[in-house]
Order: C-alpha cells, then sequence, then structure tokens
C-alpha cells in the first residue's frame, strides 16, 4: 500500500501570496532565478534573547559566488537590518556572554579571514586579528575579555633530494611535491600543505594571538570554555596513528593558563562538541561506540567535568543527535535530530526524556532537498534556528520556552511568491522485499493535471548514508518546471529511520535498495498520471552509484544521468580523500584482501548489461569520487557503443553545484539529454 499526502500546510513559513495574479498565470521558476535565491544561515540568538543575528547568503552573478552578509533582526521580527554587507563574505558570528559585542570573521584585503568586533551600543567595529591563516570554532571567555579560535599552523613540507641550482635567468619547471602523508588531499580544498590545527587565544581587545596546543595533532571545534574561564573543552585524535583511525577522538581539557591537556575520554569511538553545563559541573557531549559499522547513531552523554560519572542519554532513542547545547540552565540540553526526513529540535532531561519541539528545521541545502540547518540557545532556553518548508529556503525562526515558533524573516518571498512552483507531496510506499515502509516526495509540475500523463524523473539522493526530506529544491523546482513528475526518496541505507534501516546496507550496497526505489516507482505508476514508457533516473555520488547500478539491472528507463559515481569500487578506495574510511567501514577487508567483495558492488561489473543512454559528469576537482570514475564508465561504454556523453565541470569539487552557475549547468545538461529520448 502507498499513502499520498500534501505537505503544502506546514504553516510557520509558507506565508499568503502578495502577487496581484493568480498561481496558474505566475511565470516558473527558472534557471537565473537560482542567482535571486537568499538562505538564512548560522543564526545567533543574543544572550538575552532580544534579538538574532545571523548569516545572509545570496548569490553574486558576478563573481558566480554565495556570499555572506552579516544581519540582526529583532525577536519581534522588527529592526530587520543589516550590520556587515559590504565584504566579500561574513561567517561565525558569535555574541559576547553580556551581548555588548559581536565577533565574525571576515576577509581583510591583504589577508584571509580575520576575527573582528562589533560593539553593538555604538555600531564601531575594530579589526582584532592579523592571523596568518583563517580563523574557525569563535567563542568567547565567560568575561567577555578573551576569544579562543582554532587555525591551521603551517608545518614543514617533506623533501627528498636536494635539487640543483638553476643558472640565473634560467626558467625550469616547478620543483616536485613530496607526499609522505596518508591523507594528502582533501575535496573542496585541494592538495593539503603539511601542517595540524591548533587552539589559540586572543585578547578581545585585539592583539596577538597565543597558541595553546602543539603536536602533529589537529584539534577541533567547537570550543567550550568553563564558567570560571580557565580552562577550554574541544575534541581531538592525538595518537600518533591518527591518521589510520579516522572515526577516533576523545574530549580533552585544556588549561588556559598553563596548555595541560587533560584527556576526559578514553573509548573506542568519535567522541566531539563538548559543551561545560553553566554551573561548570558538568560537560555534554556527542559520540558513539565504534563497531566498524557504515552508520553508527550519535548519542548524546553527559559527564562530571573531569571526566567522571559518565551517562548516556538518548541510548534507548534510534535517532542520531547532530547537536546538543544546554538550554536556560544546567539541568536540561536542547537537541537536534533528524526523523524521517526531517531535521528536530526536542529539549533532553538529565534523566534522557525528550520533548520534541518543532519539526521544520532545514532550507540551508539549496541544491537538493537534504536535512541541514541548525540553532542557538539564550540563556533563558529561547532558541533561534534554521526553519524552511518544501516552497521556501531557510529562514529565521525563534521559539520562547512554552510558546510556538515565530518566523522572524521571509527572505524570497520577493521571488517565490511571484512563481508557479512544483507542489511537493509525501508519498509512503511498502518495500517489496521485507516489513519495512518505505517513505518520498513527488514534486508535480507546475499547473499539475491529474488527467494527464507525465514523464517521471527518480532522483536518488548520494552519502549512501543521509536523507532527503521535505525541503525547498531548486534542482528539482527545474526539473518540475521542464514538466517533469519528480521522485525523491530515502531508500533503505537512508538516515532518519534508525540504526537498524541505515545499516541494511552494511557491506552490501548497492543491494536491496535498488528493490526500493523500482518500488517507489511503481509506487507512482499506480497512481496513473506518469507515462510507464517515459521513466527517466539521475542521482549524484551514492545517487550517481546508483543510477549506473540501475542501468546495469533494468532497461525501463529512457535516459539515465550518473553524477560523481563511483563506478569501480577499487579504485576509488585508492584515490578518494576518505581512504582511510572506506575499507574499515564500508567493506570488511581492503581490496588486495577481498577483490571480489569490490568488483561485486562496482557498477562496472555490470556494464555488459546496460542498453540505456547515460550521461556521466564529474567535476574535475573531485577528490571525493574522483573524475576517473565517471571515464571509466564512459569508456566502457563508448566501447560497448551505448550512446553515452562525459560533461566535465572546470574546477568543480564533489559539492558539484557550489557555484550558482554549475548547478544551472548541472541540471541543465541533465535535461537536454533526457529531451533527446523523451
Amino acid at each position: 500500500m502507498h499513502h499520498l499526502s500534501s505537505l503544502l500546510g506546514l504553516g510557520l513559513l509558507v506565508a499568503p501570496s502578495s502577487a496581484s495574479f493568480s498561481a496558474q498565470d505566475a511565470p516558473v521558476f527558472t534557471n537565473l532565478d537560482v542567482f535571486q535565491l537568499e538562505v538564512a544561515a548560522d543564526p545567533r540568538i543574543a544572550p538575552g534573547g532580544e534579538s538574532v543575528a545571523y548569516v545572509r547568503r545570496s548569490m553574486d552573478i558576478m563573481t558566480d559566488r554565495a556570499r555572506g552578509s552579516l544581519w540582526l533582526v529583532s525577536a519581534d521580527g522588527g529592526r530587520h537590518r543589516p550590520l556587515v554587507a559590504d565584504t566579500t563574505s561574513v561567517s561565525l558570528p558569535r555574541w559576547s556572554p553580556s551581548g555588548d559585542r559581536l565577533a565574525y570573521v571576515t576577509e581583510v584585503a591583504g589577508h584571509g579571514g580575520e576575527i573582528h568586533v562589533r560593539w553593538m551600543d555604538t555600531g564601531e567595529t575594530a579589526l582584532a586579528s592579523q592571523l596568518p591563516e583563517s580563523p574557525g570554532a569563535l567563542a568567547w571567555s565567560p568575561d567577555g575579555t578573551r576569544i579562543a579560535f582554532t587555525m591551521f599552523v603551517a608545518g614543514e613540507e617533506p623533501t627528498l633530494a636536494t635539487p640543483p641550482k638553476a643558472p640565473e635567468g634560467a626558467e625550469w619547471a616547478p620543483p616536485v611535491t613530496v607526499i609522505e602523508a596518508l591523507k594528502y588531499r582533501a575535496d573542496g580544498s585541494g592538495y593539503l600543505e603539511t601542517g595540524n590545527t591548533h587552539v589559540f587565544v586572543l585578547s578581545a581587545e585585539g592583539g596577538t594571538p597565543r597558541q595553546l596546543t602543539s603536536g602533529d595533532f589537529d584539534h577541533e571545534g567547537p570550543l567550550s570554555w568553563s564558567p570560571d574561564g580557565t580552562r577550554i573543552a574541544f575534541s581531538a585524535h592525538r595518537s600518533p596513528d591518527y591518521a589510520h583511525e579516522p572515526m577516533e577522538s576523545e574530549i580533552w581539557s585544556l588549561s588556559v593558563a598553563t596548555g595541560e591537556l587533560n584527556a576526559l575520554t578514553d573509548r573506542d569511538g568519535p567522541d566531539t562538541a563538548p559543551t561545560y553545563s553553566p554551573d561548570g559541573r558538568r560537560i555534554a557531549y556527542l559520540g558513539f561506540d565504534d563497531r566498524r559499522m557504515g552508520y553508527h547513531n550519535a548519542g548524546v552523554y553527559v559527564m562530571d567535568a573531569d571526566g567522571g560519572d559518565v551517562r548516556a542519554l538518548t541510548a534507548e532513542f534510534d535517532r542520531s543527535i547532530a547537536a546538543v547545547q544546554w538550554a536556560g540552565g544546567s539541568e536540561q540540553l536542547l537537541v537536534q535530530y533528524d526523523d524521517r526526513g526531517e531535521r528536530r529540535i526536542a529539549t533532553l532531561g538529565l534523566d534522557g526524556a525528550l520533548t520534541p519541539l518543532v519539526r521544520n528545521v532545514g532550507g540551508e541545502s539549496l541544491g537538493r532537498p537534504y536535512t541541514s540547518g541548525g540553532f542557538s540557545v539564550s540563556r533563558d532556553g529561547s532558541f533561534a534556528y534554521t526553519a524552511g518548508t518544501p516552497m521556501r529556503p531557510a529562514d529565521v525562526a525563534l521559539a520562547r520556552p512554552g510558546a510556538s515558533a515565530v518566523r522572524l524573516t521571509a527572505l524570497n518571498e520577493d521571488l517565490l511568491a511571484q512563481r508557479s512552483l512544483g507542489a511537493v507531496e509525501e508519498i509512503t510506499w511498502d518495500s517489496s522485499v521485507d516489513e519495512y515502509e518505505l517513505q518520498g516526495w513527488l514534486v508535480k509540475p507546475p499547473g499539475f493535471d491529474p488527467e494527464q500523463r507525465y514523464p517521471l524523473l527518480l532522483e536518488i539522493h548520494g552519502g549512501p548514508f543521509a536523507a532527503y526530506g521535505p525541503h525547498f529544491s531548486a534542482e528539482l523546482q527545474l526539473f518540475a518546471a521542464a514538466g517533469y513528475v519528480v521522485l525523491y526518496t530515502n531508500p533503505r541505507g537512508s538516515t532518519s529511520y534508525g540504526d537498524a534501516f541505515a545499516n541494511e546496507i552494511h557491506h552490501d550496497y548497492p543491494s536491496q535498495d535498488y528493490d526500493d526505489l523500482m518500488a517507489g516507482v511503481d509506487a507512482v505508476l499506480a497512481q496513473g498520471f506518469v507515462d510507464p514508457e517515459q521513466l527517466f533516473v539521475t542521482g549524484g555520488s551514492g545517487g550517481g552509484v546508483l543510477t549506473a547500478w540501475i542501468v546495469g539491472k533494468t532497461d525501463r528507463f529512457r535516459a539515465a544521468a550518473s553524477i560523481k559515481p563511483v563506478i569501480n569500487w577499487t579504485s576509488t578506495v585508492l584515490t578518494t580523500d576518505i581512504a582511510a574510511f572506506m575499507p574499515g567501514y564500508w567493506f570488511a577487508s581492503p581490496p588486495w584482501e577481498d577483490h571480489d567483495a569490490y568488483w561485486r558492488r562496482s557498477p562496472l561489473s555490470l556494464v555488459g548489461n546496460v542498453t540505456t543512454p547515460t550521461l556521466l559528469m564529474t567535476g574535475e576537482a573531485d577528490h571525493r569520487t574522483p573524475i576517473t570514475e565517471s571515464e571509466q564508465f564512459y569508456a566502457a561504454l563508448s566501447l560497448r557503443k551505448v550512446d553515452t556523453a562525459l560533461v566535465r565541470v572546470p574546477e568543480a569539487s564533489h559539492g558539484i553545484a557550489r557555484r550558482p552557475s554549475h548547478l544551472i549547468a548541472k541540471v541543465d545538461n541533465i535535461l537536454a539529454w533526457f529531451e533527446r529520448y523523451r
């Protein structure tokens, strides 16, 4: 059985249209509209709860990049105004403990990112730092006199031979680069410098920062000061073998005065995101016992400030906690988690009692409808968060204890109220292989007529341990505007349905997630408004894997577009930037010990079955699923004389649609390929 229900009435963020024409007369969403979209991100409620500072991300059509400006809105939605707007980009707004100042990071000419401090009573701003690298994880000391942060510190690059000196005026080739580290490149960053991330502290009035940590280890935020200002807690993996243990980390407590380090946790698994309780007695944090599974639920733990009396608060809760903060005192926490494709915020007591508060967190992921978003808490337990709907990207919302949430901004009404968008509806169906109920969503073309028959476009999420949900998606709206009914789903392996559902694909991906997707297509066909002869399929990353797998298993689709896929697991594991992770968690052993396991799960093993015209697309700077994966499938299909094309996206990393023009190019080329066969 399947169930279909509308998601248009979530209410909080769906403002009535101010357009003078009916929805049927409004133009559809177009590719250039992508440049007009705005997103609220990183909302930071003032300590007293009277206002919210946030990063307002917009798209610069001249530079083809997102840029962030710093805005402030009062708790009643009034006095919505920019604080910093005439700069390249602003990030990490953080209130001082008294709320009299606001620190943030922005670029300075001749520098990278620098820390600035704004005095809220006068509006005066001071440059507080002159740093060699951009800072991260800003955190004010409790007395407001210092700011802690993390920063990369370059080390000495390895060398082998010393080259001879070139003659004066000679133009020799650049010198060679010697690599000795296991992780030597990162997607989105390219080839990495030698060095590590360390913790620093800086006077809030500016000056020279003091480095508090050292060694060949990375120290990660968020940073949390003890209420007496003597210690800082953070997460780090300081084992000599840290590069080979990608899931391991501990909570550390650092003396600000002496630099003395104390490890507060010692289990096998990651412990992250520590936060001191307001009374200083406890530290809450996130983590899990590493079972070497493809997926683990992260839980909330509380321990004494010295590391004693560790308690798991969410051991019986079958969802992964993404964030935790103390809420208005030392006896209650606010947590964030995903449930059935929706990101939610709930209170969590020290007895483990969890009470959901809001369920519409999200809207920060503009391209595809992934779960996203965040929140911050004031002294009285009020919280600000990013809130979105299927029809709108993230706005700022605020909730008081015991009261309903209120939307404070409406960033996209000027654009989207003037557009006819595709309606988003939930659909559920039963698995064809076991007892699971499966969930997905349909995006119908604007002006949808149930008496007509439409082409269906199946869009598959990546990860594979990730989740789609009822969230705004520019890409899916563009597909719907082109006349497709779009189905997007959470097959087994998706997060937000519990540990067992996600690990259905442990050491077995792709597998019956294929059956879940095909059953979803059949459930839509049963509605009667889709032409069964006009089926198309696409997906990116993990969705690219499944797209390539699907065309090797069935010929029911007219055309396919596999975006940034894994085609050959052996070559991926040995060229990806997460090579330390994949063999130990997604496979039982490295490829040289069990070649058959890697080949059996590789779409390349099925290429002899493929007759479906298949497009391949990957960024040329993708270090997660390198473009050589797409090139292998393209070559194989070409040799077999199957219709195929390879689209290379210059300068793009795995986040292939990060720049607006790349998002447009991705969608337009997929649609152009499908139109050949529609």
